[in-house]
């Protein structure tokens, strides 16, 4: 009998013990099915052989291996593993997590290997009478022409309506299906590619700089101001691995920003495969695309946070584009960060990494000034001069709906010139507080330890918390009063507003509310783009990544919350949000302008976003972070619970608390508190802080210290470790 261990997507820290004859090791990374519990369950193989605690009479069979399917390479095993033990978190769930929902159900998995090939009457036909928005079409057929037969599944890449396409132009009877092996790549498909346009001096050295470490680990910062070309510095790497016949990934914080860059690397390499992984992927497309990172079709991979998981057999180069982003941690279930495990990928690759940034963390910058990293800069824009930004002082001033009169004026003179504004505010809703100043009542969430936002669009009073929603009360229940106010401003309070400054213009609100629909983010940057808007309201969806040609006016409001925040990381954010923001302003011929309402216009931070001065901002706050023993020179792992009652959580993290302190290590435990937001949805919420100087200390002491995070009181709450927390 051979004994396999298998991962199987359940919430327990370990492997699972099934029979298979005649097991080698190059099973290991395959899809099995097996017995658990009264069914059946896909999993994993991840060890063969060894001992088993389980007597040889309970050991059940492998139903089925997958033997036809794909598996999962070694080193991205290798890295599944890494993160389970630093994050805590059980193996199975880690493994299963990071393949297509496909891939964890209990079918076999079948990949289509028809071929899809012009025929003689679309190569006869004029194709200039195709409509102007056929795109996917045009896209699809010049494909074929230049590469000759290609499966769906390779089609589907070109283009989000790609399968649509395929059908009508099989209606159409311009392709045809025929069977047989997915179409071949030859060299000179790959070489194929657009000029681009002239490098700067800072560009092309930081191009050669990082090119020279292909073929070997090398971490790179690459600090670029706002506009100076870092897409470009990707794109020309890109060259040069697709040239030697390598595989590139590129990692995004958000799904907003893959269409722009997708597009540049499509009209660069025109006939590269190119695929895009992130959740707006529809589940079987999100398969096939996979399935052409690990098969080696797909060239370049561009995808969110969990892409750093996907096989990948040329694996040359990785890039991490806005690094600095929050988005690239997630924050439940496996929480992880994306960028510190493309660096971990990376080395066990052997190929370089690039992290980008206008504004790098500060652990990230910090490893560059002590030599881990390697920096390089680009220090001027690239088409363009930086925006000039200025701080209004709005002490004792008359604001109308929070704009001040100088961004009114100047927003004027920008509508007047033909250019684009943006009026940036980091707050959705029509006003975050629905008051009664009679009696002092406030309409609160039910559920939450927080107020209902007013949405005058629906006229409802919403949570963004928990979701829950109500009609807008028309007097106090309180004390009856119908005076009710609308305190502070929200994104439609200011799109409002500017609608009723400046009537002709075209005003366009982009936020998570007015981009719910799917491929409406798409359709407003379009407009945008199409020059069919004159100003844009919107929240940090719009703060990085975006270029607008004819935007060259920035104002932002509402800024100075973040200076009071007990947050130790709300400065660096605060400075991160400003600096991005007033980035999008003068890309182009025109020069920018940003404008920040400010009631502290003296303040450091302030003074360095004017500068624009990064680097001195890093190093003042880096110093401050050393003296107080804060992250990057100390290192944390945030205890999160939950619960019903209070009570429950004050109790287990009370427990938590105790056991910690007599283990022994080099640690600080701190006191349990409430979370900042103490209740959501009903449930009671509170964490607690570890902190050490030592990563490695503090990764034992957690080892010791999980077993006594389990029984007694954990079974009234629900918990989670937290390592590396970006918000505690």
């Amino acid at each position: 009998m051979q004994l396999v261990q298998v991962a199987l997507d359940v919430p327990l820290p370990t492997l699972f013990d099934y029979r298979l004859e005649h097991a080698t090791r190059d099973l290991i990374g395959a899809r099995v099915l097996v017995p658990f519990g009264r069914g059946q369950r896909a999993g994993i193989i991840l060890e063969i052989g060894g001992e088993s605690q389980v007597p040889t009479e309970r050991i059940k069979p492998v139903a089925q291996v997958l033997e036809s399917e794909p598996r999962i390479a070694s080193d991205v095993l290798r890295l599944m593993r890494f993160a389970s033990r630093y994050y805590h978190y059980p193996i199975g769930q880690v493994v299963l997590g990071a393949l297509p929902q496909a891939l964890r159900r209990t079918h076999a998995w079948r990949y289509v290997q028809a071929r899809v090939t012009l025929t003689s009457t679309a190569l006869a036909a004029d194709w200039s009478t195709l409509p102007t928005r056929a795109v996917a079409r045009r896209r699809i057929l010049e494909h074929l022409r230049a590469r000759g037969p290609c499966t769906p599944a390779q089609l589907r890449l070109l283009a989000s309506t790609a399968s649509r396409a395929i059908r009508e132009l099989l209606a159409q009877g311009w392709l045809a299906l025929e069977d047989g092996a997915s179409c071949a790549r030859t060299t000179s498909d790959i070489h194929t590619i657009a000029p681009g346009p002239q490098l700067t001096s800072d560009q092309s050295r930081a191009t050669n700089m990082i090119a020279g470490s292909l073929g070997g680990f090398t971490a790179w910062l690459l600090l670029g101001v706002t506009g100076s070309g870092k897409t470009e510095v990707y794109l020309r790497l890109t060259e040069r691995v697709l040239a030697s016949g390598g595989q590139v990934l590129i990692l995004v914080p958000e799904i907003n920003l893959t269409p722009q860059l997708e597009a540049r690397l499509v009209a660069r390499f025109p006939q590269a495969m190119l695929a895009s992984l992130h959740s707006g992927v529809p589940e079987g497309e999100r398969l096939r695309r996979w399935r052409a990172a690990e098969s080696g079709q797909a060239n370049i991979l561009i995808g969110t946070r969990l892409a750093v998981f996907t096989p990948m057999p040329r694996l040359a180069l990785i890039v991490v584009d806005e690094e600095h982003d929050a988005s690239l941690k997630q924050q439940e279930g496996l929480r992880y960060s994306a960028r510190d495990l493309a660096v971990l990928r990376a080395k066990h690759r052997q190929v370089p990494v690039v992290l980008g940034s206008a504004t790098p963390s500060l652990e990230s910058y910090g490893k560059a000034l002590s030599g881990r990293y390697r920096l390089t800069q680009l220090s001027a824009r690239a088409n363009s001069q930086l925006p000039s930004i200025h701080c209004v002082d709005t002490r004792g001033q008359h604001l109308r709906e929070g704009l001040s009169q100088a961004l009114i004026d100047a927003l004027g003179r920008t509508l007047a010139a033909g250019e684009q504004s943006l009026v940036f505010i980091n707050r959705r809703g029509y006003a975050p507080a629905l008051l009664c100043f009679a009696c002092g009542w406030s309409a609160s969430c039910p559920r939450c330890s927080a107020r209902l936002v007013l949405h005058s669009t629906v006229a409802r009073l919403r949570c963004h918390y928990c979701g829950h929603e109500e009609p807008v009360t028309q007097a106090c229940p309180s004390c009856g009063n119908l005076d009710l106010t609308a305190a502070g401003q929200g994104t439609q309070r200011i799109e409002d507003a500017l609608m009723r400054l400046f009537p002709t213009a075209q005003v366009l609100r982009i936020d998570r509310d007015s981009t719910r629909r799917r491929l409406a983010f798409e359709q407003m940057r379009k407009r945008v783009q199409d020059d069919d808007v004159d100003i844009l309201v919107g929240t940090q969806m719009l703060a990085k990544g975006h270029d607008f040609p004819r935007l060259t006016l920035v104002g932002v409001i509402n800024a100075d919350g973040a200076l009071y925040s007990t947050d130790f990381r709300a400065a660096e954010k605060l400075f991160g949000q400003l600096t991005q923001v007033a980035g999008r302003a003068g890309r182009r011929d025109a020069p920018g302008e940003v404008l920040i309402q400010t009631q502290f216009p003296g303040h450091p931070l302030y003074q360095a976003v004017q500068r624009q001065d990064f680097e001195a901002f890093a190093r003042m706050v880096l110093t401050e972070r050393r003296e107080a023993g804060f992250p990057p020179y100390a290192h944390q792992v945030l205890l999160r619970a939950e619960a019903l009652q209070r009570e429950a959580v004050e109790r287990f993290l009370g427990h938590a608390a105790e056991a910690g302190g007599r283990l022994g290590y080099r640690v600080e435990v701190y006191d349990p508190v409430p979370a900042p937001v103490a209740r959501i949805a009903g449930r009671e919420r509170g964490h607690l802080l570890v902190q050490s100087a030592s990563r490695a200390e503090l990764q034992r002491f957690v080892d010791a210290w999980m077993p006594h995070l389990s029984g007694g009181e954990a079974r009234r709450v629900r918990w989670s470790l937290d390592v590396d927390p970006l918000d505690l």
